[in-house]
């Protein structure tokens, strides 16, 4: 059924992807419904067909069955509300960190004297002042991913699809950026989904979270965060948190 509040709608969508020799189902009446201004994150082992998930919501890729609409337009192509970050940082070598950083906006025709302005403000946030002229090859895969955020950012689109934006920090960047991210998401808000293997951090960062089974992947279970926002990494030590990452963690274990 199809949820006409929400910024996002998937209905019974199905992909297989087909070989030379023989075929694989992916996705299995997978239905998702995420609104103006939510972060849902999306749990699951791996292969379950969560980035899979992602390409087609971002258009990248076509169902074989089902409904999609967001915004209210039913489509299978990208929108222009739609940044999509990839868990691949596809940062080009021959551009500078910085130029890499406004390729979208260069794209969408934004002057690059703005662009360049614009992507100063995120450098300075993300701790990457200083290595605005530097090439990718010389930076931590961290480094680098950190820039594929700041990228998706500036197209400053409705609604964000996150994989794994914040698998290749180190811990105290990333609970850092996880915080910052939270605060952008209250002061500018954004529809997100967001995949990632963290039971923590999908708690820490969610409105709710699916949990998808082992492929084909379906959701078995939607789950509610009970913390509102603002909030910051306190929250992780509440016995709440502490239940619904256990409980998060059992269902995945049973898959």
């Amino acid at each position: 059924m199809v949820s006409t509040d929400a910024k996002i709608n998937v209905t019974d969508l199905d992909k297989t992807i087909r070989g030379k020799d023989k075929s694989l189902l992916v996705l299995r009446k997978v239905n998702l419904h995420v609104m103006e201004g939510e972060v849902v994150s999306i749990l699951g082992p791996s292969g379950c067909g969560k980035t899979t998930l992602l390409n087609i919501l971002a258009g990248l890729d076509e169902a074989d069955v089902g409904n999609l609409n967001i915004s209210g337009v039913q489509t299978s192509k990208r929108l222009g509300s739609v940044a999509y970050m990839q868990q691949k940082d596809l940062l080009l070598p021959w551009r500078s960190m910085l130029s890499n950083a406004i390729l979208g906006l260069e794209v969408q025709g934004v002057s690059k004297d703005i662009a360049k302005d614009r992507a100063l403000i995120y450098f300075e946030e993300f701790g990457l002042s200083g290595f605005e002229d530097e090439y990718p090859f010389a930076l931590s895969g961290g480094m680098r991913q950190r820039v594929a955020f700041i990228r998706t950012l500036l197209l400053d689109s409705d609604v964000l699809l996150l994989d794994e934006p914040f698998s290749a920090l180190d811990a105290l960047s990333r609970v850092r950026l996880q915080e910052w991210f939270l605060e952008l998401m209250d002061s500018i808000p954004k529809t997100v989904v967001l995949v990632t293997h963290d039971v923590e951090e999908a708690i820490f960062l969610s409105d709710r979270i699916y949990v998808m089974s082992a492929r084909p992947g379906e959701i078995n279970e939607i789950i509610s965060i009970p913390f509102s926002r603002p909030r910051d990494f306190d929250v992780v030590g509440h016995e709440l948190f502490v239940q619904l990452k256990t409980r998060l963690l059992s269902i995945l274990r049973g898959m």
